[in-house]
């Protein structure tokens, strides 16, 4: 996935969380509003701490293998 993918999901969430927070304030279920609120931050943040793992393990694999090409040469 890209960059610009992952932001646009993130917003997407965020709209549509935001959309049903207001139409259930409205509705008098302040309680369930914030329950749905609570559930789309989740949402996000297991993406982005998905993604974060992702990045991570790119930067692993990139120093193991400078690591790997260091004691070849040396």
């Amino acid at each position: 996935m890209t960059d610009v993918y992952l932001l646009f999901q993130v917003a997407g969430i965020g709209i549509v969380v935001a959309m049903i927070h207001t139409i259930l304030k409205q509705m008098g279920k302040e309680d369930i509003a914030q329950w749905a609120t609570l559930i789309g931050f989740v949402i996000v943040l297991v993406i982005v701490v998905d993604h974060l793992s992702r990045l991570f393990q790119q930067i692993k694999s990139v120093f193991l293998l400078q690591t790997i090409i260091r004691g070849l040469f040396m």
